[in-house]
């Protein structure tokens, strides 16, 4: 007869055994996380690269991507193993063990709770050629970008064509004033930048804000804008970030960078849907209105 005794004690060990294994996985995992962010929002260059590695994952939390960006060696474009088998790539097998751990949603409807998986590099992975969007000037393309950004200006916007700016926000009379002359490229740019501050200055309800000790945020976001939507922009100055963050707590630098990456992933996201052009329903097209 078998010993159910003794099956259900090693069961019970293996089980209590297994708990305390993913306990010092997770513990290790948020320590490497809040390293990583005090590193990335103390130095000038840590915070240049982590900004291009945001840029490449728009939809990755700024956690997600500084854990990648200190575990993964020249990193540049990541993903679970489920999101490159959506995009038709696989890891290769020799890269499996090498992943960066990083938090993820067991379920994708499910709003608390978080498990660690494995995230890699593109080039731990072989498949299908991995597209990046390339937004050019003088484009219809550029003019459905530039109409969806406005519409996430939250106050007025006017035009000023002896502007000596492309776009400057006006904290005292909030509004946004748009040189109409500008180029596309800077234009864009500088737009969004506005935008942001804009936003930050919520209609004046933000009686902190401050649009010099903003800069580098709003242009933190407009600089995560282009990239995500192919619009090559220089990297902010980003020399005084040390300053910006000093005497914050690491929930306090984690929290300024998901504000930085949720705005740019929000307002960057429907740019990218509005760039496309719009598609004819032709199986509708002579139905009666009702």
């Amino acid at each position: 007869m078998a010993d159910l005794t003794t099956l259900i004690t090693q069961k019970t060990r293996a089980d209590e055994m297994w708990k305390l294994q993913k306990q010092t996985e997770r513990e290790d995992t948020v320590a490497l996380r809040d390293g990583a962010i005090a590193d990335i929002t103390s130095s000038a260059d840590n915070y240049a690269a982590y900004l291009q590695l945001q840029g490449n994952n728009p939809t990755y939390s700024a956690g997600n991507v500084a854990l990648a960006m200190y575990q993964l060696k020249d990193v540049t474009i990541i993903g679970t193993k489920e999101r490159w088998a959506s995009l038709g790539r696989t890891v290769l097998r020799q890269e499996e063990p090498n992943g960066a751990k990083i938090f993820v949603r067991p379920n994708p409807t499910q709003r608390r709770g978080y498990s660690i998986s494995d995230a890699y590099d593109i080039s731990q992975t072989q498949g299908k050629p991995y597209r990046q969007p390339q937004m050019l000037p003088d484009t219809p393309q550029m003019e459905r970008a530039l109409s969806t950004l406005l519409n996430y200006a939250p106050c007025p916007v006017v035009a000023d064509g002896d502007l000596s700016e492309a776009a400057w926000y006006n904290p005292k009379s909030m509004e946004l004033i748009v040189n109409p002359m500008a180029d596309d490229k800077t234009a864009f740019y500088a737009i969004a930048t506005e935008i942001v501050q804009a936003r930050f200055h919520n209609k004046g309800a933000n009686q902190y804000y401050d649009k010099d000790e903003c800069r580098l945020d709003a242009e933190s976001v407009a600089y995560l804008i282009c990239r995500r939507v192919g619009l090559d922009q220089p990297l902010p100055d980003t020399t005084d970030v040390a300053a910006l963050y000093d005497g914050f707590e690491v929930e306090q630098r984690t929290d300024a960078l998901n504000r930085i990456q949720s705005m740019a992933k929000q307002i960057g996201g429907a740019i990218e849907r509005n760039m496309q052009p719009p598609q004819r329903n032709r199986g509708n097209y002579n139905m009666p209105v009702r």
